[in-house]
């Protein structure tokens, strides 16, 4: 064999032990055992279908929200899964460590979280007679609700064996192109954008995969009205295209079950005709 063959076939067997640490690390994560995840705002909405998508796949799924009577329903959407309803304000620190105490108590590990708690403010108002307690409300929501769960996934994935796991947050169309009179849900969305890629690079150092899915018109209980009309640019009020929520659940499963060797960075799920590229 010459120099030239001899380098080759030493780089394939490089290769080949590369991937077969890899292979055998993925194993590791995941052999034998159940997947846990955080789902919060899981008490309707996306919240609720990507909490019904992971429990119907075998996961144990605790699920945050405000209202316990709520979580309980998503929960019994799925008779004979193992879901953890655990009533939490998501802008109060105490209560998500809290919700992450229960989760270490309960599970022993986390393995996702979806950061997808979120409110739209107070519709149609215009910025200079805003609020500042809505505009707060917004904020301690949307965007400290999504650090303080991100800290605290950051801290049990840090320590737990094996270690890492994966956070997906919620951001939205509105992460990219603001609505008319939306001023501090637009905010937090473009904040939350700046949170994941920041999460995304520390957390490389440690097993965790971070990434964000931005959302469209899901067919939700918070979009019904964007059936019958919403503000567009223009100053024309237009009813506007939806998808189905299932659609949704189902690209966060798959960003969910992905090994940690592989992120989706960002990815855009929107109804294909809703008023987004272009000029709608």
């Amino acid at each position: 064999m010459n120099a030239e063959n001899a380098e080759s076939a030493e780089n394939a067997e490089d290769t080949r032990d590369a991937q077969d640490t890899r292979d055998t690390r993925a194993a590791g994560r995941s052999a034998g055992r159940t997947k846990i995840a955080i789902v919060t705002g899981a008490g309707s909405g996306i919240g609720r279908a990507v909490s019904v998508e992971l429990l119907r796949a075998g996961w144990s799924v605790a699920l945050a929200g405000r209202r316990a009577e709520t979580l309980e329903a998503t929960a019994a959407l799925v008779p004979g899964g193992t879901g953890l309803a655990v009533r939490t304000d998501v802008s109060r620190p105490e209560e998500v460590t809290a919700l992450f105490d229960a989760v270490r108590d309960r599970f022993g590990r986390l393995d996702l979280l979806f950061n997808n708690a979120g409110t739209f403010g107070p519709g149609g108002v215009p910025f200079e007679d805003l609020p500042y307690d809505a505009w707060r409300h917004v904020v301690d929501t949307n965007l400290n609700g999504a650090f303080l769960c991100a800290q605290g996934a950051y801290r049990q994935m840090k320590e737990q064996n094996p270690r890492g796991g994966r956070i997906i947050n919620n951001g939205s169309i509105s992460a990219h192109t603001p609505r008319p009179l939306s001023a501090p849900y637009t905010a937090t969305k473009h904040a939350l954008t700046g949170l994941t890629k920041s999460l995304s690079l520390d957390g490389r150092a440690y097993d965790i995969a971070v990434g964000q899915i931005d959302i469209g018109n899901a067919a939700t209980d918070m979009t019904a009205r964007m059936q019958t009309g919403a503000l567009q640019a223009s100053g024309e009020t237009a009813p506007e295209p939806v998808m189905d929520v299932a659609d949704v659940a189902r690209t966060v499963r798959h960003m969910a079950e992905l090994p940690l060797e592989a992120n989706v960075q960002f990815v855009t799920v929107l109804a294909t005709a809703m008023p987004y590229v272009g000029r709608g």
